[in-house]
């Protein structure tokens, strides 16, 4: 707890330190203000490793495409928010909208041109989304998208949304999915962090112009159980962090 307690602090100071320090980067090309969220990411990793003992390490990264490419994320903690942005050239993240109205952040986000959905407001969010992603399409970056739309616990049951289906038919890209065990050791709406090791996975790219049916089929089947078998390996590990309380029996 005290370890947990450290970090969080260091972490908002940390971050509050690169926004206003990193102001400046407002007014300069998007490539600089890009190069400043990966230094702060690649911080908060360092001290997330030297204060919390929370690693990291990536598997497949072989098989993420060159962009455009839309890559969906299992999303299970507020680690993805920071955590995966080092690992591709240069991504843009499908956020809510009432974020770019949070002062610094906002006026980051919209420098980095990240993607904004108001989901409450219906079909024109949805085409406006579509809309910012095809802009960025063109610039063939990372599309991130967290296809169940909001922090899942570890071993919940899956909840995947319209949303990566609506920007899978409109951009005409492959997929990447993305598993990984974050909020096994970052739990969602917690205050402790528990020492281990983040494992995110890249997984076999899911081709472009599969019928809507065939490929929520496929991105589901590959995501969870590359999850549960991520999940399964950390608490098999000899440290393993607290067992997830939504965690499924496995079947014999």
């Amino acid at each position: 707890m005290i370890r947990s307690f450290l970090f969080n602090i260091v972490f908002y100071v940390v971050t509050a330190l690169f926004v206003t320090l990193g102001s400046p980067l407002l007014f300069g090309p998007r490539r600089w203000a890009m190069a400043g969220l990966k230094a702060h990411a690649v911080t908060c990793l360092w001290l997330l490793k030297r204060i919390a003992g929370i690693g990291l390490e990536v598997r497949g990264q072989e098989y993420l495409l060159p962009g455009p490419v839309l890559v969906a994320v299992k999303h299970q903690s507020a680690w993805e928010t920071f955590g995966l942005i080092p690992l591709m050239p240069d991504p843009t993240v499908v956020m809510k909208a009432e974020l770019f109205k949070i002062p610094f952040h906002g006026w980051f986000a919209r420098k980095l041109e990240m993607i904004s959905v108001a989901r409450e407001t219906g079909p024109s969010a949805i085409r406006h989304m579509l809309r910012q992603a095809r802009t960025q399409a063109n610039k063939k970056r990372e599309i991130v998208i967290f296809p169940e739309g909001t922090r899942r616990p570890p071993g919940a049951a899956p909840a995947y949304m319209p949303g990566v289906l609506m920007l899978y038919d409109a951009l005409n890209v492959p997929v990447c999915p993305v598993a990984l065990n974050s909020g096994l050791y970052w739990p969602r709406r917690r205050f402790g962090r528990f020492p281990g090791t983040i494992i995110v996975e890249f997984l076999e790219p899911i081709p472009s112009g599969l019928p809507r049916k065939e490929f929520m089929s496929r991105l589901q089947n590959a995501i969870e159980p590359a999850a549960d078998r991520l999940l399964r390996e950390a608490l098999s590990s000899r440290n393993p962090p607290p067992k997830p309380a939504a965690l499924k029996p496995q079947k014999t």
